[in-house]
This record gives C-alpha cells, structure tokens and sequence, in this order.
C-alpha cells in the first residue's frame, strides 16, 4: 500500500488523475471502478480536461438510491453522466450503474457480480470516505466478504446526503451498493480522502 500525503485536495486530484491516465494508457480497454459524492468531483474535471481515450474503456459504479428515477438530479446516473461520461467518448454499452429500480434487487446483484467477473474484474477502483468510514455505502460493521447488495442507510448517512437534497425526509432509505468483498479484488484502489477542515 502507498499512502501519498498532499497539502490540498486539488494536488492530491492531479496525482489520481495521473494515475488514472496511465492505467488508461497502458490498458486502453481497462475496467474501472467508479465512485460517486463530493470527493470526486474534482477527479472527474481533471480526467475530463486530460482529453484521454475512454472508446474501450468500461465502468462499473459503486451505488444507486433505491426507487429514485434515473433522471433525477441526485441520482448517481445522472450525477455520472453530468460531471463525466457526457463529456468523454466512453460507449454508452459500456457504463454499468446499480439499477435502483429493478424489480427483483437480489436478481439484479447477482447479474451485476457476473457482469464484473464476465469483464475479466475491475482493473482499478476509485473511492471516497464517508465521515463514519463507509466505502460505497457500507457501513464500518460490513461483512468483508459481502458482495453487490442492498443496504438501509444509517441515519448519519442520510443526514450526511441531505444537503444534496431538498431535505433529510427526501434522501432514500436504501441503496443498491457493492459490497466490500467485491471493492477489495480490483488490482489497483485509489482511495481519495480529504480532510473536511479544509
């Protein structure tokens, strides 16, 4: 593991993008991990300002709220596509997102492991640190060998989500999530946290 320590969340964005960048380079057709929130926002503007070649490049998201409809502002579809997929030449077939409207969720989990394990795995996964260390939406007490699921929010998460909505009573109950057993295989894990004093 290497811990790479910066004054300031834009210097620690342009070392992940870099790394990003090369994994993309030296993998055209790699397979990548993809988080949503406020910590990646800056990772998304820098790789998008790269100009790289997303055309065989294929994406597996973390989560999705349960029962929000896609184009809703705060789901994590449109989320993706507004602040990165609109603006690279990624093939729409390749984007893969948690169906937050299936209706069979223990189905859809089960074909979302198969459709990482039929891309040959995730080459390189990125992720942000909840303030009560969640990763994707699994809470600390997680399972390590839990894989794409369900979850209930916990009251700090929605209280946490709340200021992306117009108020705590609208932030889902449930989410559709991969779960640690299926975070940790990736080859490579980029975890971005940045300190919120700041």
């Amino acid at each position: 593991m290497e811990i790479i320590i910066q004054p300031t969340p834009e210097a620690a964005t342009r070392i992940a993008a870099r790394i990003i960048a090369r994994q993309l380079r030296e993998k055209p057709n790699s397979v990548l991990g993809l988080a949503t929130g406020s910590t990646p926002l800056l990772l998304y503007r820098e790789l998008v300002a790269l100009k790289l070649d997303w055309s065989r490049v294929t994406t597996f998201n973390l989560d999705e709220y349960v029962g929000l409809p896609r184009e809703h502002a705060q789901s994590y579809h449109s989320f993706m596509w507004e602040n990165l997929f609109r603006h690279v030449n990624i093939a729409k077939k390749n984007v893969h997102i948690p169906d937050g409207n299936t209706k069979d969720i223990p189905a859809f989990c089960a074909k979302y492991e198969k459709q990482i394990k039929a891309a040959s795995g995730i080459d390189l996964q990125v992720l942000g640190i909840g303030t009560d260390g969640h990763i994707g939406f699994n809470e600390p007490t997680s399972s390590l060998a839990s894989r794409t699921r369900i979850k209930t929010l916990t009251q700090q998460t929605r209280r946490d989500n709340a200021r992306f909505f117009a108020s705590e009573a609208d932030v889902p109950h449930h989410v559709i999530t991969m779960a640690i057993g299926t975070i940790m295989e990736p080859k490579q894990i980029l975890l971005l946290a940045f300190d919120p004093k700041k």
